[in-house]
């Protein structure tokens, strides 16, 4: 995963991997985003939090391409996106985890990894098989060693648990050397330790790959970032530092329940 000198010259001048003027998605009647209106520094490590329904996760799909804004801009570190298909986001240096694990099962994790590195690759084409110094199986390798998946390299997916699936997800996203990572709940499911372990992860990313990540467990979201987005019924409703967010009293009225232990 080395570090692009592009992206590590964005990221040291301040510049925005990601902007949002003005997002707005409806779905017939239903307007899910309206307004939407928010900056990421490259290298930046974002939390969106918000209740179900408060248009978390088709931010998400907004910014990917899943689902095109019906109003607004999006610009990845400069460039126009609004219109572009999720694959030309993704060539640019865009991933993304999902809430629900799409991993191919009865495949090995390294192949998995191998796989996604390989999808992003100018050689994805190819028919030839890996070699023993095929530089594509080397980054695979050295991004399980990061997610600290090397013990199960070998092992079928279907064969591991909950958390160790989501781990491999953080390593699919991994894959091509990207610029900007969207985490959609990776701690969903996990237990305390898990959770321990994909703390550590995040924190231990390269400082030049910046993420939002959308979070309901809120120990975890304000330890893994840096600035906090909160959103509510649509809408970005608050933005501060963790603490600031931890402490502000109408986060904890609308969110936490009066207090968060």
């Amino acid at each position: 995963m080395a570090e692009p000198a592009r992206t590590a010259d964005l990221s040291e001048s301040g510049a925005f991997a990601l902007e949002l003027d003005g997002v707005g998605r409806q779905f017939g009647a239903l307007t899910a985003l309206s307004g939407i209106h928010l900056k990421v520094r490259a290298g930046e490590k974002r939390a969106v939090l918000g209740s179900n329904g408060a248009g978390k996760t088709t931010l998400f799909n907004c910014i990917t391409g899943d689902f095109p804004p019906t109003s607004g801009t999006i610009r990845f570190f400069g460039e126009d996106v609004t219109r572009f298909p999720a694959y030309e986001r993704i060539r640019r240096g865009l991933r993304r985890t999902y809430q629900i694990s799409l991993l191919f099962g009865g495949l090995s994790v390294l192949d998995n990894v191998y796989l996604a590195c390989r999808g992003v690759s100018r050689r994805r084409f190819s028919l030839l098989r890996p070699g023993r110094d095929d530089a594509t199986m080397h980054q695979a390798e050295r991004i399980l060693h990061a997610v600290k998946l090397d013990e199960v390299a070998q092992r079928r997916v279907a064969e591991l648990s909950h958390g160790q699936q989501r781990q491999l997800e953080i390593a699919l996203a991994l894959a091509g050397a990207p610029r900007f990572i969207l985490f959609d709940e990776p701690a969903a499911g996990l237990s305390p330790t898990e959770r321990r372990d994909l703390v550590a992860i995040l924190r231990s990313l390269p400082a030049h790959i910046g993420y939002v990540i959308i979070e309901h467990d809120l120990d975890v979201a304000l330890r893994v970032s840096e600035r906090v987005t909160m959103m509510h019924n649509g809408r970005i409703f608050k933005e501060g530092t963790p603490d600031e967010i931890e402490g502000d009293p109408e986060v904890q009225e609308i969110y936490l329940g009066g207090g968060h232990g």
